[in-house]
């Protein structure tokens, strides 16, 4: 079964805008999308003009995950050809987490499964008052997949993600918001308007600094806490001849605002 979900690329300034568009299935997605994805994530973290991405969802919806349909149909495929799907999936996946590019995700009225997985993975995330999210595999006999537990045992208790996953229940927007899985919370139909606000900032800001600190942040929960400390050290003496600092440590001094290479 084809997916009708197309993957919608537009630019506002230095933000690149992601939009998953298959409103008729609330943007569901299959292993066309993980491919088109993972390629403009790749893509964008190679382009200069680029400082930060948002992921979105037309139609007032982020995304469903997998086709339900699809699923099934996938019972009769081989184990060979499953498997090559979920190869594609991970490859988006890890696309969306080693972009250097800050990516902000921006929910307007739920995210469901694979869904769910997208908008926790990115770095940050917005989402509309009343937003629900939802990792219901279980309730079709299903594990979760797409990095799910992963991301949601990176941002709440495990009590909570154990209630979400064994149980598929549903929670708003607000919750995640308090146990600090979401950034901000808006009024619905400003999350994109939200996100960009925030995308906009880091496009702004010391991008090669920002990268570094995205990839500190991805690898500081498995690192000894010495060879931590020791690519920060790195990291820090690498910049510190740089012209961020060079502009950023004199605009402090001067009391003004940094202009760093990718502000407008």
């Amino acid at each position: 079964m084809s997916n009708p979900t197309e993957l919608r690329s537009t630019r506002q300034g230095a933000v690149l805008v992601l939009t998953l568009d298959g409103t008729t299935t609330k943007n569901s997605i299959g292993r066309d999308q993980y491919d088109a994805l993972r390629a403009a994530l790749v893509d964008a973290g190679a382009d200069a003009s680029i400082g930060a991405v948002v992921l979105t969802g037309a139609g007032g919806f982020f995304s469903s995950g997998g086709n339900v349909a699809t699923l099934r149909e996938s019972r009769q495929m081989p184990l060979s050809e499953v498997s090559r799907n979920t190869d594609v999936l991970l490859a988006m996946i890890l696309a969306l987490r080693n972009c250097p590019k800050p990516v902000i995700g921006a929910v307007e009225g739920g995210a469901a499964g694979l869904g769910l997985s997208l908008a926790l993975g990115c770095d940050m995330l917005v989402a509309a008052t009343g937003a629900k999210f939802t990792a219901a595999y279980v309730k079709i006999g299903l594990t979760p997949d797409g990095g799910a537990t992963y991301f949601l045992r990176e941002a709440l208790p495990r009590q909570l993600v154990s209630e979400l996953c064994m149980l598929g229940r549903t929670v708003e927007a607000e919750r995640l918001h308090a146990a600090g899985a979401i950034n901000a919370l808006c009024e619905a139909g400003r999350a994109l308007d939200t996100a960009l606000e925030l995308a906009s900032a880091c496009a702004d800001g010391a991008r090669s600094a920002i990268a570094a600190i995205k990839a500190e942040i991805a690898s500081a929960d498995r690192n000894a806490l010495a060879d931590h400390v020791e690519m920060e050290g790195r990291n820090i003496n690498a910049h510190r001849f740089g012209d961020e600092a060079g502009e950023g440590l004199a605009a402090f001094l001067e009391k003004r605002k940094p202009v760093f290479g990718g502000a407008a």
